[in-house]
């Protein structure tokens, strides 16, 4: 078969040799499956693609949600005992009219404990999102078991109090009755439920004596 005596007119194939003929067949078929995989399979394989990976975060999502589901009363329960230790707080958070005995309190359980006050100064409301909080700076002066005495006494008092920012060094006083003694300052803080119209005193008040 010489090929210079074909005729490639296109539109003359069928008067092409058999092999030819075959070999176009062949050429056309296999562009078409190119065609195909490039233009629809590939795009349907990145669909599918997407859709299982859709289908593994639905599924996340509802083992997660029916977990929740599962642990519903749980939930219910902890919650009824978070909301319950909560009231309790609160009970112990002073009221207004409460706020001046509360610190009439403190005092008192710091000259019991056989201290002596420098300073007790009340400063203003710090508000927080839920609550309110009252601190006090205080200065006191005893004996490190007195101290000790103070602060396992204020732990005991019927309203929240807690104690921060202590630091205890040795107090330098020429007097045989304060030997030993030490001075402690630290904030005393309680607090309230954030009432905006509770506040605490902010008059600085110093004492001298037991």
């Amino acid at each position: 078969m010489n090929l210079s005596e074909v005729n490639w007119d296109i539109n003359a194939a069928g008067g092409w040799p058999t092999p030819i003929k075959i070999a176009a067949g062949c050429i056309v078929s296999l562009l078409v499956i190119i065609a195909d995989v490039y233009y629809v399979s590939i795009p349907q394989l990145d669909e599918l693609e997407v859709l299982e990976k859709e289908e593994e975060s639905l599924k996340s999502s509802f083992e997660n949600k029916q977990k929740k589901a599962i642990n519903l009363q749980d939930y219910r329960e902890q919650l009824e005992q978070i909301e319950s230790s909560l009231g309790d707080m609160l009970k112990q958070m002073p009221t207004k009219a409460e706020v001046a005995n509360l610190l009439v309190d403190i005092s008192q359980t710091g000259l019991a404990s056989g201290l002596e006050f420098k300073l007790f100064q009340p400063s203003g409301e710090v508000r927080k999102e839920f609550y309110s909080e009252l601190p006090i700076n205080i200065q006191v002066v005893g004996k490190y078991e007195e101290l000790g005495l103070f602060v396992s006494g204020l732990a005991s008092l019927p309203r929240i109090v807690t104690v921060h920012n202590v630091n205890i060094t040795p107090f330098a006083k020429d007097d045989k009755d304060k030997k030993g003694a030490m001075l402690m300052s630290a904030v005393i803080k309680t607090y309230n439920e954030g009432d905006p119209n509770v506040a605490a005193p902010t008059k600085a008040k110093k004492r001298g004596g037991k």
